[in-house]
């Protein structure tokens, strides 16, 4: 056994959440993983979400458990024949397999695209090691929380382990199988936790927040989080929604500039100023379209004044990290949540999500 998984194995509960090293001996495992990674042209850009679960795969099947994989990629809209093929997990179970068996001896495995099939699934755990799953989100159950929609995997898996925490905070039925199962978290889950709990929960003051992208939903819980940060700066697309939030005292919406794709100079000062004054920075988003280079000053600027701060800095999102990674600051980041949004609901309720509560 390597020196990894041994510390692994020796890792007591992280914020009572019982981990992947407590699950017996020759189980059934279910196993819930972040599979949503990011595509260009049909290859796979950045395959970490997958390599910070290889600790857990592998320590359960140095337990002699075989593994049901499950997962989504990206938003498809359900019946729609273009979206099943061009949102298929395929690609990610062979990136997976190929990264599991460098340096170790080959897994028996296979990808079964009847998601619901219990039979088939059934059959397939009973030759295989690890059965990987089809995308949960070509079905409409899964968005909507249906969790009797997968109750042939309960039947079929004696437990359930957790390691996508990215999904969180959302009510997936995949999510709320931990409602239906003994569950165990996996060792990526609980450590990103541990690491939220201590930046976010009992912050270094004043708590700053800021906010970027494109996705209205960022701002759901925006009063909340106004309640609990000393302040929230506001850039990317956002602004044009502040209409519908215009007595929060402490948010200090951007400016965009003449294209509408980045927030504009005096917005840019604003914020480094805020940034300068903060104890705590929590930076989720980007402040323009930084993909394209005439509109990406603000995210650069923005996110260079956080990694230089002396303030306690947490990323999120995968934008975000994406930027990050682009300028060479992830070492200057003391935390980069694997998703964005859970990390702000972690934030709103108070440490409890729907994947644990």
């Amino acid at each position: 056994m390597s020196e990894e998984l041994i510390k692994l194995k020796n890792m007591s509960q992280i914020n009572n959440l019982p981990t992947a090293d407590q699950v017996d001996d020759n189980q059934k495992v279910v196993v819930r993983l972040d599979l949503d990674l990011p595509f260009l042209d049909g290859q796979i850009l950045d395959n970490s979400r997958l390599i910070k679960s290889m600790p857990t795969i592998r320590l359960l099947l140095e337990k002699g458990c075989r593994l049901v994989i499950i997962g989504h990629r990206g938003r498809p809209r359900v019946d729609n024949l273009k979206d099943r093929e061009e949102l298929s997990l395929k690609s990610v179970y062979v990136e997976l397999m190929s990264l599991l068996e460098e340096g170790e001896d080959s897994v028996s495995s296979v990808f079964v695209e009847e998601t619901t099939n219990r039979d088939i699934i059934f059959q397939a755990l009973e030759d295989n090691q690890i059965v990987f799953l089809e995308n949960l989100r070509f079905w409409r159950e899964e968005n909507e929380g249906k969790v009797d929609f997968l109750g042939h995997l309960v039947e079929i898996g004696s437990v359930f382990v957790n390691d996508a925490l990215a999904v969180a905070h959302r009510e997936n039925a995949s999510v709320l199988l931990a409602k239906m199962m003994p569950t165990f978290y996996g060792m990526a889950f609980a450590r990103e936790v541990e690491k939220m709990s201590q930046i976010l929960l009992e912050p270094k003051k004043p708590l700053l927040i800021i906010l970027g992208g494109v996705k209205e939903d960022k701002l759901d819980q925006l009063p909340i989080l106004a309640s609990k940060a000393d302040r929230i700066l506001i850039g990317g697309k956002l602004p044009t929604y502040k209409e519908k939030y215009t007595d929060l005292s402490n948010v200090v919406w951007g400016q965009l500039d003449e294209f509408g794709m980045d927030i504009g100079k005096l917005t840019i000062d604003r914020f480094i100023s805020e940034i300068e004054m903060a104890g705590t920075v929590l930076l989720a988003g980007a402040m323009g379209k930084f993909e394209d280079a005439k509109h990406k000053e603000g995210s650069q600027l923005i996110t260079e004044a956080v990694a230089r701060s002396e303030a306690v800095k947490m990323a999120a999102g995968g934008d975000t990290k994406a930027g990050i990674l682009e300028m060479g600051l992830v070492d200057r980041f003391d935390y980069i949540c694997s998703g964005g949004g859970v990390a702000l609901e972690f934030l709103a309720r108070d440490g409890k999500l729907p994947a644990w509560d």
